[in-house]
């Protein structure tokens, strides 16, 4: 069977093998654990794994919920009435998505901190001076949680605006029957029904804030996260690191288990002949001014204020705009996005074109399994690179050295290499979806004709499904760049010896209290994180205004 497979193309070898090396980093995670560590883990559970485990549960749950509330909160009001500004809130409330979150937490930060314009103007106005007065603290648990939700509600948002509005008008009729109130149908019947996609966007909130390294470390919050790098460089123990990524993988993997069980079991039909969606409702009087002030709230917190106070700090500081070091690294940042989107974009579509053509269990396993870095911290995927990738230059070294009498040093692990491959391992998920989906809309008919000119596998890919994915790769390249530029964890662990990038050197100006030179590298990610919003928007338009 398996020589069947792999006589049907070349493409089928390629994907195959492809595949294969990109799971070797989660192979690597989850079998660190057959080597036992009984003295670090008795030490780790002596003094800090209760908070790892404790901290991580409430971040991600507390992130999960918050969001989930905000975001189908929102939904409700976009989906289902008419007030003012609607039309452009509508995909407006998606720019918080354009801030990550630890720049989110350095903007807060600066805006709340004691020696804030906020604590400052209190003090001044009331005749106030330290400890004379109780101000919630940014930097703790709860203000990591609301960073968190304040950036991820737009994946509920989404999911949940989408299942609102497809929501057939034939049932709010039945409900109106029943002479049930609109509260009472958004209870029983509307948020029923949107439910799996509500619970989608919490799942993928929750993994996203499991996932988080930049927040967390800023704000003093010891998570998973936080214990793999200390692991790691404070004592100096790849393979506890290791050990604890797996932990933090298995969390992961059974979350992600659990909300694919969700998806099966809470399944809603409604029929065919009544498909109609239900016109908007109008809002009148304080209902409306309710509906404003809701969507405007997570807007101001979630974009307005942390963007303008970037761009106040960045216009003190706009000479450094042509300073070497800046452009430095907007080069380094703008090349190594270019160069991974490129790879991730090339592998991605060979592995969807492959699957296209052979629809075998050999090549949707493997393809499967390397796609699922995206579900994974960026942590527990730069350990996983990293220890194959250094025992390999081990490797090398040693066997050049006694055949040759030369070092190779680290051909692999300590250049950009490991980067790269730890990129496409992360977001490789995020330009697959989007390839197999332009596929899937190219009729199979296509690939039949191109064969019966004659033309081979590669030469129909080539002549005639790129020309009609053009769309579809561009808008794959600019959300890999993009999330390559926002990606934190992973480039902190497998960066070259002095190489930095936009978000590297953001976080180390802000962890040295220099919040203000931190933010002219921070906002120059914010605005290119506009980017996959705009087209995210857009797309939302098309497939509006398309007939059904």
């Amino acid at each position: 069977m398996i020589l069947q497979v792999l006589r049907c193309s070349s493409l089928s070898v390629w994907v195959i093998v492809l595949a294969a090396l990109l799971a070797v980093p989660i192979l690597v995670v989850l079998g660190s654990v057959f080597w036992p560590q009984p003295e670090l883990w008795q030490h780790l559970r002596d003094t800090v794994l209760a908070d790892y485990v404790w901290n991580s549960l409430r971040l991600a749950l507390g992130a999960g919920v918050l969001a989930g509330v905000l975001g189908t909160t929102l939904a409700w009001y976009v989906a289902r009435y008419e007030f003012f500004g609607r039309s452009v809130l509508q995909w407006v409330l998606l720019l918080p998505m354009a801030i990550p979150a630890y720049i989110m937490a350095y903007s807060y930060t600066g805006l709340l901190d004691f020696a804030g314009p906020i604590q400052t103007q209190l003090r001044a106005i009331f005749g106030w001076s330290y400890g004379d007065y109780y101000f919630p603290e940014i930097r703790s648990l709860g203000g990591a949680v609301l960073m968190l939700s304040l950036v991820l509600y737009p994946y509920v948002y989404l999911l949940a605006r989408a299942a609102f509005s497809e929501q057939s008008s034939s049932l709010l009729e039945a409900s109106r029957t029943l002479g049930w109130t609109p509260k009472q149908h958004f209870w029983k019947v509307a948020l029923p029904m949107a439910r799996p996609a509500i619970l989608t966007g919490m799942a993928l909130v929750m993994m996203e804030a499991l996932a988080d390294y930049g927040t967390v470390q800023y704000f003093g919050v010891t998570t998973f996260t936080t214990g793999i790098f200390r692991t790691w460089f404070g004592m100096g123990n790849p393979l506890g690191a290791a050990q604890l990524a797996a932990l933090l993988c298995s969390v992961v993997l059974v979350l992600l288990y659990l909300e694919q069980r969700s998806r099966q079991r809470l399944k809603f039909y409604q029929p065919r002949q009544s498909t109609q969606v239900s016109e908007r409702l109008s809002l009148m009087g304080f209902k409306h001014a309710i509906a404003v002030v809701l969507c405007l709230l997570p807007l101001l917190l979630g974009f307005v204020l942390p963007a303008g106070q970037l761009f106040y700090w960045s216009l003190e500081r706009l000479d450094q705009l042509i300073s070497p070091e800046f452009l430095r690294l907007c080069w380094h940042s703008f090349s190594l996005a270019c160069l991974t989107s490129i790879v991730v974009c090339a592998v991605a579509l060979l592995f969807a074109y492959g699957r296209r053509l052979n629809p075998h269990w050999l090549l949707q396993w493997p393809v499967r399994l390397s796609a699922m870095g995206y579900a994974l911290p960026g942590t527990v995927i730069a350990i996983g690179v990293m220890m194959p990738l250094a025992a390999l230059d081990n490797q090398l070294d040693a066997w050049a050295e006694h055949w040759f009498g030369v070092r190779l040093g680290l051909l692999f692990s300590g250049t950009l290499v490991a980067l790269v491959l730890a990129y496409s391992l992360r977001f490789l998920a995020v330009a697959l979806h989007g390839l197999e989906a332009g596929l899937g809309r190219i009729t199979p008919s296509m690939d039949q004709a191109a064969r019966s000119l004659g033309a081979s596998p590669t030469e129909a890919l080539v002549r005639v499904h790129l020309p009609l994915l053009r769309s579809s790769l561009l808008v794959a390249v600019i959300l890999v760049f993009v999330d390559v530029l926002k990606e934190l964890p992973a480039t902190l662990l497998l960066r070259p010896f002095n190489f930095n990038t936009l978000s590297v050197r953001a976080y180390e100006l802000a962890s040295d209290e220099r919040l203000a030179d931190a933010a002219l590298p921070a906002l120059s990610i914010v605005l290119v994180g506009l980017l996959p919003v705009v087209l995210l928007s857009k797309a939302l338009d098309k497939s509006r205004k398309s007939p059904i």
